[in-house]
């Protein structure tokens, strides 16, 4: 069994590295396209075109990938507060009005998941999501101008990192910690329990 992460996220390789997954890493080059309003809706979306742009652009005719079962993994992570979706900030300031209006408040991660392959000459298609909510403290300005500066929060969605310096000021996380950071590890294996035949999964440990 192969398996291709569809995305160039440090932290998502990490997490699948950490959970026993041998991987190829080939980001998607697709320009995403958001049809839907719902966080969940939206997510599995993004993850569908990620892991299918990857899988038909460069595994499904690879001789490179035809010798073995392979799955694409792409995901997407979003965060949402009242309904509202906070995506990357584009410069410092609208990270500061991003973390400002999270502080003190419960807001909600989302991530999606989809898995595009084959397994024994079938094509395997399978997207699910995980929502992850998470409470913030009261933070002060200065505290959020100093997070902002440090530069970590643009490459963010919802402009803050949960495993960096802004963990700081997490009061609490009701679900998958994992999900937060950009990929539900947990479910992800399970997900791969429910569809692949029980002595494929195992091939990566």
């Amino acid at each position: 069994m192969k398996y291709v992460l569809a995305s160039a996220s440090p932290r998502r390789q990490e997490l699948l590295t950490q959970a026993g997954f041998s991987f190829d890493v080939i980001p998607s080059a697709v320009k995403e396209k958001i049809t839907k309003d719902i966080p969940s809706d939206v997510v599995m979306e993004l993850a569908y075109q990620k892991a299918l742009d990857v899988y038909e652009s460069r595994i499904k005719d690879n001789p490179a990938y035809q010798t073995e079962d392979c799955i694409v993994i792409g995901a997407d992570t979003i965060v949402s507060y009242r309904g509202e979706i906070l995506g990357k900030p584009a410069d410092n300031e609208e990270a500061f009005d991003m973390l400002s209006m999270l502080a003190d408040r419960t807001h909600q991660v989302y991530t999606g998941v989809t898995f595009a392959g084959h397994i024994s000459g079938k094509q395997i298609l399978h997207t699910f999501y995980e929502k992850t909510d998470v409470t913030f403290y009261p933070v002060t300005k200065e505290d959020l101008h100093t997070y902002v500066d440090s530069g970590d929060s643009l490459d963010k969605a919802g402009a803050y990192g949960i495993q960096g310096a802004f963990a700081i000021h997490v009061k609490g996380i009701e679900g998958d910690y994992n999900n937060v950071v950009g990929l539900p590890i947990a479910r992800l294996y399970h997900e791969l329990d429910s569809i692949l035949p029980k002595e494929k999964i195992h091939y990566a440990f």
